[in-house]
């Protein structure tokens, strides 16, 4: 054969074969079918769809196409006076003392993306409940306090650097968790202070086909002032469905000196009863931590915020293993959720050191905001306390010298 043949012949066939195995490649990750716009990221920005972007807003509060920065009437008029419409007349709403605002309604098929959103005052957010509703459900997917949801339920400022939740100067509460829905999605926000309240916000969301497979986003809040001697805390319990569990959000108030975190969280999954599929082996390193989170230059506790974990938050943070300091906690369950078919519950323990080497129980005050994706209708769930027990009270710290390691 023809020298001169064969090696434009050698070359066709790889050419070919590698055109090939990029087909089946791309085929293999599903990048044959139409991009739907969802699960965006760095490795796939540059791909198109034909989704729609939409946002809603205090500017827009239906989210409609070309109706946005439209309002003469607003919280900003009076700043707005001599300039007019289109500029900034209402960028936020005024939601009354014990009321109830309509933050989004939202027809579907789609996806929520990014919330952004900012209250006034900080220190009131127990007392800010968010509701989520997914495609008409008379009770909400999502109940938590605004400031739990944010990872800041101790109602002050905490920066947060994760990658579904991020908190940034000076009290911007962020979003990032996908949201899909399919016919309907409404946002509620609660005030229950007796106060009006002042918020800035923003829904940032695509409409779009959603896959059949795409299960519906969950947070439950659950509070104990004061845990019963030798119990354990349930952090979710009553899940029925198909699902999986993606995060967990402890804000907690020790009530005795030294360590408090030799406790283990447990998952009890799918007929599990005395014990659990999953267990622990303390309370730090569920977060991602060790030793006590204590910096062994300073020997005082170490705060830290990563994309999957964090203890962002020690009150106040020049002491360690005093009675009255307060802690907030996060843990995002990204690249292991916790996957269950039929139900699901899960605890944590509080456990402390006592003389002699032994455990000790401990009474602690524990909040918790538990995160998850389930297949509807969603078990019932368990009242919101009322405005006293949601609250935050002025914190009483014990002397250091009272602390014992």
């Amino acid at each position: 054969m023809n020298r001169q043949r064969v090696i434009p012949l050698v070359r066709i066939l790889l050419v070919s074969s590698a055109l090939l195995a990029g087909v089946s490649t791309a085929r293999a990750q599903g990048d044959s079918r139409p991009f739907n716009g969802l699960d965006t990221h760095l490795g796939n920005l540059s791909r198109l769809s034909d989704a729609k972007s939409r946002s809603i807003s205090p500017e827009n509060f239906r989210g409609e196409k070309g109706k946005a920065g439209m309002a003469t009437e607003g919280t900003g008029k009076n700043a707005s006076r001599e300039l007019g419409q289109t500029w900034k007349v209402s960028p936020s709403v005024r939601i009354p003392a014990k009321s109830t605002f309509t933050i989004a309604d939202i027809d579907g098929p789609g996806a929520i993306q990014q919330i952004w959103m900012t209250p006034a005052p900080i220190d009131k957010t127990r007392q800010y409940i968010l509701r989520f509703y997914w495609d008409g459900e008379d009770e909400p997917s999502v109940e938590v306090p605004m400031a739990d949801f944010f990872c800041c339920g101790w109602g002050k400022y905490c920066q947060i650097n994760s990658l579904p939740v991020c908190v940034n100067p000076g009290s911007a509460f962020n979003s990032y968790w996908s949201m899909p829905f399919r016919k309907k999605a409404k946002i509620t926000m609660e005030n229950l202070d007796a106060k009006d309240m002042v918020l800035y916000y923003q829904v940032n969301y695509t409409l779009t086909e959603v896959p059949a497979d795409a299960a519906y986003f969950h947070a439950q809040f659950r509070r104990i002032h004061k845990l019963e001697p030798k119990t354990n805390y349930t952090i979710l319990e009553g899940v029925k469905g198909k699902g999986h569990y993606v995060g967990t959000y402890l804000a907690w108030e020790v009530r005795s000196p030294g360590w408090w975190g030799e406790g283990e969280i447990k998952f009890f999954m799918d007929g599990d009863s005395q014990f659990p599929t999953i267990c622990g082996t303390g309370t730090e390193d569920y977060f991602c931590g060790s030793y006590n989170f204590e910096n062994q230059e300073s020997h005082k506790y170490q705060t830290f915020s990563t994309p999957y974990t964090g203890l962002p938050q020690v009150l106040p943070p020049d002491i360690i293993y005093v009675p009255g300091q307060r802690f907030g906690l996060y843990r995002w369950h990204i690249a292991d959720p916790i996957r269950f078919e039929q139900e699901l519950k899960v605890t944590i323990q509080a456990l402390g050191w006592q003389s002699g080497g032994r455990y000790l129980p401990l009474e602690d005050d524990i909040a918790s905001v538990a995160f998850w994706y389930q297949t509807e209708p969603h078990g019932k769930f368990p009242p919101l306390p009322d405005s006293e027990g949601l609250s935050v009270k002025p914190q009483v710290v014990a002397k250091p010298d009272a602390a014992k390691k």
